[in-house]
């Protein structure tokens, strides 16, 4: 319901009864009491006192100040440092879970706070409702820890008197106290809360454990706080009667437990200013017989220095509590860690079997990739197997053709050496054909010359005989005889010539023939040379691709150790047999380099010694007088022929070494 501001609606009260009442008038004339009401830091609490009724609330730059003048903090570094050096108490180290505060620094400070007061009394560490009751002090001084302490302890001395005496329940006498005053100015809202079985715990206490941060927003708890520190300590008491007599409308309409638990934990519309009118009106006109301040001391501020002992509380309840507490709290300690023993040893047992199966999956992947290794393996071989086979049938095919390539270059290039041989024989007839023609015309000119000399000596014959016919007969016959040796001596010197030319050609031919074979031996020798030479490569190639077949079977191979170096020793044995075999082939071939460079230097030196017997024979003398004369165009002629032989000799030689010399640089 919506409650109006104004006036307080109150229950009315029979005439016959009067009661007497209590007013409390100001006395501005004893010195004592002005004593009392100057403030430390030159403020006065009437003058505040008469501020605030004025105005409702204290300036919002100045609360802070007049606060701390108010409850005279004594700003007790010392002492307060020792009590926060003490750490966290063990009581509020798990405060986060209980109280969730978003921010961290808020949390830590009321931590400090709530800490500090437990190390200062050991009763706030069993306090259940602390946290509440401190927290609007924490969060209006979060910045200055040392005030937030002072005036909560302040708070508790004086405005929490008897709270502690039955803990750990709440303050019955408090809440007593609260319920008289409450039936004394409205009973009607007392009877209702008795009829719905609403007790001072439910209507009373939330609003006192809580200092109504609950129901009251930020502006109105200042506010009203600057009342209750203004005033005596029961102001906070009869606050709680005045808030319950302003909501007695909504109140009344109540008639469940989870009303009455929501109305007083949670905000309602109601005007703070009309709650406070009412608790100065309720100050002024309760009984004194009832009336709080008559059972509650005046306020006390704490101490300079040291704080005050607080022991307001039953300590062997509090001892009890806390050796229980410290008990279970060992129990518990024993239980989390034998907890957490056998969580560990769940853990390890989870992971062994984790790691068991693990190890058991990766055991059955391992088998099958081996088999599945072993199956490729054997396709592997059997593929390798099969290319085996067909490069063993292309290897033949090969061997083959190159055997008949061979056979028909062999069949081509003696084709060709014949041709040539053919060509060069053809050449050398035409050559020892004009020779002899060009022979035959020189003698028959040689002849007609003679016979022209002859009629020139007949001629002559006849002129010495016409002129000589009458010489001696004598010296006729001398010149007969002379002309018969002459003419026989032509003769004989005629013959040996042919005989000396019958002989060199047929030296000639010898020679040409041997030659001839010799050059024929020597390529012959080189043809063989270059087949080896060729085979070697193609055996070279072979065993090249051989070694490229096992290297790729080795790599393919890797994980079967056993195997792959059974293969590979295999493969490095056949491949030094190969290597000793061409080794061998290859010392092979330096011996016939080497029995072909001998026959070459014999044969060379033979060609050599015969030209030389040739020259020789040339150049002997081949007679004296006319003969010498007639025999040297001959001789000119011959010896042409001869150095023709001799420069073809050297051509064919130098032929044949460099075809022995090409295969000698390949191999090389």
């Amino acid at each position: 319901m919506k409650v109006t501001s104004g006036r307080v609606q109150r229950p009315a009260r029979p005439t016959e009864s009067k009661i007497q009442t209590r007013i409390l008038k100001q006395d501005l004339t004893g010195n004592f009491e002005n004593k009392e009401n100057e403030l430390s830091d030159g403020l006065n609490k009437k003058r505040l006192q008469i501020l605030l009724k004025g105005y409702g609330e204290y300036p919002t730059k100045y609360r802070m100040f007049i606060w701390r003048a108010l409850l005279q903090l004594p700003e007790n570094h010392t002492a307060f440092s020792s009590l926060v050096d003490k750490g966290v108490h063990v009581a509020f180290l798990n405060l986060q879970r209980k109280y969730p505060i978003k921010s961290r620094k808020l949390l830590r400070v009321l931590q400090r706070t709530l800490s500090a007061l437990a190390h200062w009394s050991a009763i706030f560490g069993d306090t259940p409702y602390l946290p509440l009751l401190a927290f609007p002090f924490v969060k209006l001084f979060q910045n200055n820890q040392l005030i937030c302490f002072e005036v909560v302890a302040t708070l508790i001395i004086n405005w929490c008197q008897h709270w502690f005496e039955y803990f750990p329940n709440p303050p019955i006498n408090i809440l007593g106290m609260v319920e008289n005053v409450l039936a004394f100015h409205d009973k009607a809202l007392l009877q209702h809360f008795m009829d719905r079985g609403i007790t001072s715990q439910l209507y009373a206490w939330p609003l006192l454990e809580t200092l109504f941060s609950e129901v009251l927003t930020r502006e109105e708890w200042l506010k009203l706080f600057d009342n209750v520190f203004s005033n005596h300590p029961s102001f906070l008491l009869m606050t709680v009667v005045a808030y319950n007599v302003c909501s007695r409308a909504p109140l009344l309409h109540c008639d469940r437990k989870d009303d009455f638990e929501y109305f007083f934990h949670h905000r309602n519309n109601l005007d703070i200013s009309v709650v406070i009118r009412e608790v100065y009106h309720l100050m002024d006109t309760t009984p004194a017989d009832i009336h709080p301040e008559k059972m509650l001391d005046a306020f006390v501020a704490l101490t300079k220095g040291q704080y005050p002992v607080f022991n307001q509380y039953p300590k062997f309840i509090v001892d009890y509590q806390t050796q229980e507490r410290e008990r279970i709290r060992n129990d518990e300690l024993d239980y989390l860690r034998e907890r957490q023993t056998v969580e560990n040893m769940q853990a390890e047992v989870d992971q062994q079997r984790v790691e068991d199966e693990a190890w058991y999956q990766k055991q059955e992947l391992l088998r099958k990739a081996e088999e599945t290794r072993r199956e490729m393996l054997l396709q592997e071989e059997e593929k390798m197997i099969q290319q085996r086979q067909r490069l063993a049938a292309v290897k033949r095919e090969l061997r083959v053709r190159e055997m008949h390539l061979q056979d028909a270059a062999r069949r081509r290039f003696l084709k060709l050496q014949q041709d040539q041989r053919e060509m060069e024989l053809r050449r050398l007839d035409d050559e020892i054909e004009r020779k002899i023609h060009m022979r035959d015309r020189e003698i028959a000119t040689t002849a007609k010359d003679l016979e022209m000399r002859h009629l020139e000596l007949e001629s002559q014959k006849r002129l010495y005989e016409k002129n000589l016919t009458r010489n001696q007969e004598t010296v006729a016959k001398e010149i007969r005889d002379d002309i018969d040796a002459y003419r026989r001596k032509v003769d004989l010197e005629e013959r040996s010539f042919l005989r000396l030319m019958e002989t060199d050609q047929t030296q000639n031919r010898n020679t040409q023939k041997l030659i001839e074979e010799n050059l024929a031996k020597a390529e012959q020798a080189c043809l063989n040379t270059d087949w080896r030479i060729q085979a070697l490569h193609k055996q070279r190639r072979d065993d090249l691709q051989r070694n490229g077949c096992y290297r790729e079977m080795a790599k393919l191979l890797q994980e079967n150790r056993r195997k792959e170096v059974e293969v590979l020793n295999a493969m490095m044995g056949k491949e030094t047999e190969k290597w000793q075999e061409a080794e061998e082939k290859d010392f092979q071939l330096k011996s016939e380099k080497k029995a072909s460079a001998l026959s070459d230097a014999s044969r060379k030196w033979f060609l050599e010694k015969e030209t030389q017997d040739a020259l020789g024979q040339a150049e002997q003398p081949r007679g004296k007088g006319s003969l010498n004369q007639r025999g040297k165009r001959g001789d000119s002629t011959e010896l042409d022929l001869l150095e023709r032989v001799r420069s073809l000799r050297q051509r064919l030689a130098a032929q044949a070494r460099s075809r022995c010399q090409a295969p000698r640089l390949l191999a090389t």
